[in-house]
């Protein structure tokens, strides 16, 4: 299966996946937009809140982009473009794939790793979705539970926060 990126209106990625199955029922489409749980605090109330791990894309898993389903897809209100760009659609491949697919694996929704600092400060991630990707941490907030990482799509940057349950430091034998 190839997967397919497609920019979309900002918070609007869910919105833009119910209309596209609505226009069209009878192609069988499979568009993912993978999201992040994170927990928010305001008013020293909590409560999980749901966001796009890429925000503004949308993802198109098929075995080929044929004419009927890019102007299918291009029809549907909050589109903006295929990327590379609507003349030069390239499937995803490479490390922008295997990002992908990495959070994917742990489903749609990705919930918080589990973590310790070691002996020198640094995360060290032992389970979840960030499991592989501790080069990619660019900053730890530990009082909101979460560190900023750094993502590339089709030579993209973003940023975005993810969970993480910090379950103390690293024992380290003294000598």
């Amino acid at each position: 299966m190839l997967y397919f990126a497609i920019q979309v209106k900002t918070r609007e990625e869910s919105k833009f996946i119910t209309l596209t199955k609505n226009m069209y029922p009878r192609l069988t489409i499979d568009i993912v937009c993978p999201r992040r749980s994170l927990t928010i605090r305001r008013g020293g109330k909590t409560k999980q809140v749901e966001a796009p791990l890429y925000p503004g894309y949308v993802f198109l898993r098929s075995i080929a982009l044929d004419p009927d389903l890019y102007w299918a897809i291009k029809k549907v209100p909050g589109f903006f473009r295929f990327l590379k760009s609507n003349t030069n659609i390239q499937p995803l491949e490479g490390k922008d794939l295997e990002l992908l697919l990495h959070f994917l694996h742990y489903g749609e929704v990705i919930h918080k790793s589990q973590a310790i600092f070691d002996e020198n400060k640094r995360v060290v991630i032992l389970e979840g979705p960030l499991k592989g990707l501790e080069g990619r941490i660019v900053k730890v907030d530990r009082r909101k539970g979460r560190v900023k990482i750094k993502l590339e799509l089709q030579d993209e940057l973003f940023m975005v926060d993810l969970g993480v349950e910090f379950i103390g430091e690293a024992n380290h034998a003294e000598s």
